[in-house]
């Protein structure tokens, strides 16, 4: 009971503001000044980190906001009406706890050791909660230390985002340098190499943001590149992980998407770094299944065509210089190619469990709204499909990401060789079942669609690998924002295209079995037999009148502006506080 006791008071810590207790407490229970005097107390409170800032089912739900992604409704964010009134994310109770957390771990009387460590896990926190403001908002009132209710600095201007940067990096070189090198067999603890994992993540965003936004006149972007070139070898150097590559290449990929509790999480420790782990003996479940097969409940995430196209054939080649890739129908375009293609999306042959009977299945066009119908985070039984007991873990961070962060880094500075691609886009693309050959020119097709003005050969590929091995993981917004590319976000840019349709009114092969599975009909249902029936017109409609592509939300939505790369601040917020600059194009009327 103590230690519930004691648990139950930790986290009430991080909903108060700093020392706001009651005046007088039991005799019989500890006060705040009481609690930091031993490890297991100090371990008690830094659990609540974990409890409220470590990334959930996020991760797989991410990207319903990125090109590549089509979703059943559009982001506010994406629309002209979006304003300082309709932002949210100023919050700061996760840093009042870190902070106050920081704040007495200085005055315990328990060893260097033990404080060093704690301090390392706090520093961890504090400079992740400040490099998702960054990404938000820019500069932000920095704190280091737990502010009382009457403290001036409540009502400070913004610091600039030069100085918030410089010290998120500081907090995450103390948690390198202080947090465990011992490799944790659960993926769940925060350890040395997990915040190598984040400095590497942090420093490339920052470095390539300061890159590609020369109009915000941020200095040093190479010198954060660098950084995070250093921290993704030394990850990489320490041999602690490795790709998870069996030899399966119609299997490895996703096993790191599907491992369910703490024994299934086993199987995937080569490559997975940090995780948030399920468990159903700790009745710890998600609903991420229920949401990627329920036409209602989850945002029915589809791939778009120009996004599949960039997946290479299994020797390696181009698709989309294959003669009449244009018009290949469902089956045909996924033959031969890049096997993580049918391990993110239902093509022929997919199979699950329903009533303990396995069943062939093919993209359902009730969920569905590109016929790519997304199954990577998907549980391959149907029992979960309306059951919110899921307990396959998401990944945080991945070996893989590491390997592209190091190759992004080395282009970027210039640096890349032919021995960074055989360590890195050579070993994903082999596990994949891809020849990794080197490319010899660059891709027009990824620098029309996608990149204009990128023309080195090797970061076109090495952002196709990206795109293609995180898909689902949220990262690809952020890679937009980065490197300034979210004009793809908007519908004059990215258009929400499906499968190819031969023709409306007739059958359509689904498997490429000779047998005719879906129809893609206008006006009158003909009479088909043994098909299922997709009926065009309102939000779903095709590129031309009698055929074409798959269109989704044509009418949706969908602009973007450059004074979007950073979020507003809230209006009721700069009320409060009219010290607090707005970002540029914000200004209230």
């Amino acid at each position: 009971m103590e230690k519930i006791y004691l648990y139950a008071m930790a986290l009430g810590l991080m909903f108060a503001s700093c020392e706001d207790f009651l005046t007088e407490y039991p005799k019989n229970k500890i006060t705040p000044d009481d609690f930091f005097k031993t490890e297991r107390e100090i371990s008690l409170y830094a659990n609540s980190f974990y409890e409220k800032d470590m990334p959930g089912v996020g991760v797989a739900t991410g990207d319903g906001v990125a090109d590549i992604m089509e979703v059943v409704s559009v982001s506010s964010y994406l629309t002209s009406g979006y304003g300082p009134d309709n932002q949210g994310g100023w919050s700061w109770s996760d840093l009042r706890n870190i902070n106050y957390f920081i704040d007495r771990l200085k005055q315990s009387p328990v060893s260097d050791d033990i404080k060093n460590k704690y301090m390392g896990l706090a520093k961890f926190w504090r400079g992740k909660f400040y490099f998702e403001k960054v990404k938000t908002f820019g500069g932000v009132p920095y704190y280091d230390y737990c502010l009382e209710p009457d403290d001036e600095a409540l009502y400070k201007p913004r610091d600039s985002r030069e100085f918030v940067m410089d010290k998120v990096l500081e907090d995450l070189n103390e948690a390198v340098k202080y947090l465990t090198d011992k490799k944790d067999e659960t993926c769940t603890t925060v350890t040395r190499y997990v915040a190598l994992a984040m400095k590497a993540r942090v420093c490339l965003h920052e470095g390539t943001f300061r890159k590609y936004h020369p109009e915000m006149n941020l200095p040093d972007a190479d010198k954060w590149i660098r950084e995070a070139a250093l921290a993704a070898e030394e990850l990489i150097n320490s041999k602690q992980y490795k790709l998870l590559n069996t030899g399966e290449a119609e299997k490895d990929y996703r096993k790191l998407f599907t491992a369910e509790n703490r024994v299934g999480v086993r199987s995937i420790l080569d490559e997975t770094i940090w995780a948030q782990v399920y468990d159903a003996e700790f009745r710890r479940w998600h609903d991420v299944t229920w949401k990627y097969n329920s036409a209602t409940s989850g945002s029915r995430w589809s791939l778009t065509r120009s996004f599949v196209n960039t997946y290479l054939m299994r020797d390696g080649s181009r698709f989309t210089d294959k003669a009449g890739y244009e018009t290949m129908t469902f089956p045909q375009e996924v033959k031969d190619r890049d096997c993580r293609l049918k391990q993110t999306i239902r093509t022929p042959g997919y199979k699950r469990i329903d009533k303990d009977k396995e069943i062939t299945v093919l993209p359902d066009f009730t969920i569905t709204l590109s016929g790519y119908h997304m199954m990577k985070w998907s549980l391959d039984n149907t029992f979960y499909d309306g059951q919110a007991e899921a307990t396959n873990a998401m990944p945080i961070f991945r070996y893989a990401e590491i390997l592209l962060i190091y190759a992004e880094a080395k282009a970027e500075l210039g640096e890349f060789t032919s021995d960074i691609w055989n360590k890195t886009i050579k070993l994903l693309r082999e596990r994949a079942g891809v020849n990794g050959k080197e490319p010899e020119t660059a891709d027009t097709y990824m620098q029309e669609t996608y990149y204009p003005n990128i023309s080195d050969k090797y970061l076109l590929e090495i952002r196709r690998e990206r795109a293609i091995e995180l898909i689902a993981e949220d990262r690809r917004y952020d890679d937009l924002m980065r490197w300034k590319a979210a004009d793809l976000l908007a519908a004059n840019r990215t258009k929400w295209e499906g499968i190819y349709i031969p023709k409306v009114n007739e059958g359509y092969d689904l498997d490429g079995d000779g047998k005719n599975d879906v129809c893609f009909y206008k006006g009158t249902k003909p009479s088909i037999a043994g098909v299922k029936f997709v009926q065009l017109g309102g939000n779903l409609t095709l590129s031309d009148d009698k055929s074409g592509y798959l269109v989704w939300g044509e009418a949706f939505q969908r602009e973007w502006d450059d004074k979007k790369y950073l979020r507003p601040i809230p209006r009721n917020v700069r009320v409060i506080n009219p010290a607090l600059e707005q970002n540029p194009g914000w200004e209230e009327n």
